[in-house]
């Protein structure tokens, strides 16, 4: 699309179903000459929690297969409003897990048009990493632990100089967690696997993504580029456990299918980060949305409109 005869914007929808919500990111992608900015316009949250089914049933049920499939049919009309040019739509841990998410994903493509695509955590982690998150902050150190913390798996990825070296996708999330259907032996494998690929690294940092750690970094105070210590993660944790949840909605300000899940968020990215060494996380607040969005501009567009 070209506005005023000189300047592109091509704009972009970018699906995520995850195992505690549902996403719909609108971005406008404004390629110049020096640099491609991605602005968004629109992010709708839906508290449609499918891991709730996938991890306890093995399916999801009749009630959120018709909840989906409403959420995606208001998410293709809002896209046209929008005039969207293009998309792409993943689904990840909860769908991938459930007996029928290969149906539902045929079900929803029938009823609406949206084609879900349901990714490995190779996949997942491939297109956080694709969402820049350095843009987003100016750490000092070299080697990162980047951990993802999703409702249904928990991906893990160590690099160096924005060099990956190993990753692994692990069968911890909050929504398990909160059914008690985390099996103890993931949680020794999750520290036995930090433990050998963080081995000899020193100056190390992590990088936290996920809702509930963007949640806990909006509401420290903090500027985006700086991070967050241990130590305050772990006295917020202790805050928050200590906090009814009535409380945790009405005083601290979370919504109802966050304040459920916040604090096993926490245990997760503190035992990751204790067991990494490390003493603080960085918070870009980038996600698969964003991810999602950048891959599909580079994949498709990128060629045409900067070529």
């Amino acid at each position: 699309m070209i506005l005023d005869g000189n300047i592109k914007m091509l704009k972009l929808g970018a699906i995520d179903i995850g195992s505690n919500s549902v996403r719909l990111l609108i971005t406008n992608v404004i390629p110049t000459k020096d640099h491609t900015y991605y602005q968004k316009v629109s992010m709708i949250r839906l508290p449609i929690r499918l891991g709730s089914d996938a991890f306890t049933k093995g399916s999801i049920s009749k009630k959120n297969i018709k909840r989906m499939t409403e959420g995606m049919t208001a998410f293709s009309n809002l896209m046209n409003v929008h005039g969207v040019k293009d998309f792409r739509a993943c689904a990840t841990s909860a769908m991938r897990d459930a007996n029928n998410g290969k149906e539902l994903a045929a079900h929803i493509y029938k009823k609406t048009g949206i084609f879900i695509e349901i990714i490995d955590g190779k996949e997942e982690a491939n297109l956080i990493f694709a969402s820049k998150m350095f843009d987003k902050i100016q750490p000092e150190e070299d080697s990162f632990v980047y951990v993802d913390v999703g409702g249904g798996s928990t991906e893990l990825t160590v690099f160096h100089k924005e060099k990956t070296l190993a990753s692994k996708s692990f069968k911890i999330g909050t929504v398990r967690l909160l059914n008690n259907i985390a099996e103890d032996s993931i949680w020794d494998d999750m520290k036995q696997w930090l433990q050998i690929n963080t081995k000899g690294v020193s100056n190390l940092a992590m990088i936290g993504s996920g809702g509930n750690i963007n949640k806990t970094h909006k509401l420290s105070g903090l500027e985006q580029e700086q991070p967050l210590t241990l130590d305050y993660m772990e006295s917020f944790r202790n805050k928050l456990k200590n906090t009814s949840r009535e409380k945790l909605i009405t005083d601290i300000g979370l919504n109802l299918d966050r304040a459920d899940v916040i604090v096993p968020a926490l245990k997760i990215y503190i035992l990751a980060t204790k067991t990494s060494k490390a003493t603080k996380m960085y918070v870009p607040k980038i996600g698969v949305s964003d991810g999602i969005t950048r891959d599909l501009y580079h994949r498709k567009y990128k060629s045409v409109l900067e070529g």
